[in-house]
């Protein structure tokens, strides 16, 4: 099943926000293997929170290899393969802040990159998915924890 942005998207813990929801809408991508909506509404209690704007930026972009690779053969003598290119996939989100007040707004990212040798789609499939499931578990677990430390910056 292909990624799909979903146009009401269901926010992680953080202190000092009460069910946040953000209402997106498709935007034009970067480039034709992406995917980008753009955060329209806000949901739930989040004081100082803007949408997305031409200033402050508040977009999502999925992105997928221009290309994938593919495996090399193996060596004929040894029967190891010494080069095993990846196939990059990555999550992107852009958000307007303020360095100071009264200063024009800074971009923020926040970037997961996903590295996969090829290959590894057929042969180990579920290690893969069991990958991406702990990473993200422990980001969606620890989401209020990791906006706290970027804010006091106490790990």
């Amino acid at each position: 099943m292909a990624v799909t942005i979903p146009t009401t998207l269901t926010g992680a813990p953080q202190t000092g926000f009460t069910s946040p929801t953000y209402t997106t809408v498709v935007d034009t991508a970067p480039d034709n293997q992406s995917k980008q909506n753009a955060v329209t509404a806000l949901g739930g209690t989040q004081t100082g929170v803007d949408a997305h704007s031409v200033s402050q930026p508040f977009t999502l972009t999925v992105t997928k290899p221009k290309s994938f690779a593919v495996l090399g053969k193996p060596n004929p003598v040894t029967g190891l393969i010494s080069n095993v290119p990846r196939n990059k996939f990555k999550v992107l989100t852009r958000k307007g802040v303020l360095p100071l007040v009264d200063q024009p707004f800074q971009t923020m990212v926040i970037r997961t990159e996903v590295e996969i040798p090829a290959g590894a789609d057929t042969a180990d499939s579920a290690n893969i998915r069991a990958a991406l499931s702990a990473h993200f578990g422990l980001v969606w677990d620890q989401s209020n924890e990791l906006g706290d430390t970027t804010i006091d910056g106490v790990l």
